[in-house]
């Protein structure tokens, strides 16, 4: 099928089917005009042939004879993606993607979502997802400027100065890699923790920058994306990035908004969604105050709380009458008690009374019970020291 003519003078009366179907979420730009050369696209039930199609919209129009909906609004979803995963929907090895686990992290109605980059198989960390192919091609070019920012965990031999000579880009085998922010975060004997931030996303630019160092690369984490970071979101799972963020981000870098400011971490933490987990997930750790809200009665009250031990004191009924001398068991009266219930310096002589005014103390013959011991008899069965 020819492509119809919908221009006038030049002029377009529309827009290309790959930007359309791209747009509805069927797939990329680019996958979209692999599909057309597979002849999976039709109009009007007639193959297309050419992907420089122009038409005012979607009627008529289907994907392996499947109608497609019109476009929905564009939605973003930020992925944990645990290593050990394939960032694609069907592997021809038999390997888990990433789709196994987005099937019990992303909320039913998500619909069909599409990756934004990729990470390798042994990768992990942040990964965005989007049901928008025009939102998704405009953050993955290199143009935008996106930054990456990734922790490498590596093994070798490296300086600081070595890491900050990558701010000027570096070529190996013939690539050239632009701007590479890279800095040491900690140290243990070979042992090392590398941030690095890029924004072209080539394929696999960072451990082959690395590796190009002598590093051996065990552990590579992305943390963020754009104005997005991971921050504490739990493998396997995902939020979904609020609506009016969401059309901020796609109107800056496509046109008619105003520049993307990047929210710090705490406004991002609070602009961050609703967090969508599985029936079976473990929580993540509560904020103290989620844990105080739900100490709260349903009406609203704390419960009350005990009385401390001076409020249970001051309930106590007040004794009636004076106060009398406190006798000890020998039936002497110890004395220091007054009417008013304060003490008398003048304590009766005898007894203890040298302990407690700092003379020496009685050596006559205590009366009452002693407690001291006197020595054990071992009997006939129990000589010879105890084991």
């Amino acid at each position: 099928m020819n492509s119809p003519d919908n221009s006038k003078d030049g002029a377009r009366a529309g827009e290309r089917i790959a930007k359309l179907l791209a747009r509805a979420g069927i797939a990329s730009r680019r996958e979209v005009e692999r599909m057309i050369a597979e002849g999976r696209v039709k109009l009007n039930g007639e193959v297309l042939d050419t992907p420089n199609t122009v038409l005012p919209g979607l009627k008529g129009m289907t994907v392996d004879d499947k109608p497609v909906k019109a476009a929905e609004a564009a939605r973003l979803f930020v992925f944990h993606k645990p290593g050990g995963l394939i960032t694609t929907e069907r592997d021809p090895a038999g390997r888990p993607t990433i789709y196994t686990a987005l099937r019990n992290a992303l909320p039913e109605n998500a619909g069909r979502v599409m990756p934004i980059g990729r990470l390798d198989f042994n990768t992990e960390g942040l990964l965005l997802l989007t049901n928008d192919g025009e939102l998704k091609r405009a953050m993955e070019l290199p143009k935008t400027g996106l930054p990456r920012t990734y922790r490498a965990r590596t093994f070798g031999d490296i300086t600081q100065e070595q890491l900050e000579e990558l701010i000027e880009g570096i070529e190996i085998d013939g690539v050239r890699y632009g701007k590479i922010d890279a800095n040491m975060e900690r140290r243990t004997g070979r042992n090392q923790w590398i941030e690095v931030t890029i924004t072209e996303g080539k394929n696999r630019e960072v451990r082959r920058v690395l590796e190009y160092l002598g590093l051996e690369v065990s552990r590579l984490i992305r943390t963020a994306y754009g104005p997005f970071e991971l921050l504490d979101l739990p493998r396997g799972q995902a939020v979904e990035i609020r609506q009016v963020e969401v059309e901020r981000l796609r109107k800056s870098l496509l046109g008619g908004g105003e520049a993307y400011v990047p929210l710090s971490a705490p406004q991002q933490a609070r602009a961050r969604i609703s967090r969508t987990r599985s029936p079976g997930a473990r929580p993540t750790a509560r904020r103290a105050e989620d844990r105080r809200s739900e100490d709260r009665r349903p009406g609203g009250e704390r419960p009350k709380a005990a009385p401390r031990r001076d409020e249970r004191s001051a309930e106590r009924k007040p004794i009636e009458g004076k106060l009398s001398p406190r006798k000890p068991a020998g039936g002497r009266p110890e004395g220091g008690r007054t009417e008013g219930g304060r003490y008398n310096s003048e304590r009766p002589s005898g007894g203890r009374s040298g302990a407690r005014s700092g003379g020496p103390r009685s050596e006559g013959p205590r009366s009452g019970p002693s407690n001291s011991r006197g020595p054990r008899n071992p009997g006939p069965n129990k000589g010879g020291p105890r084991r």
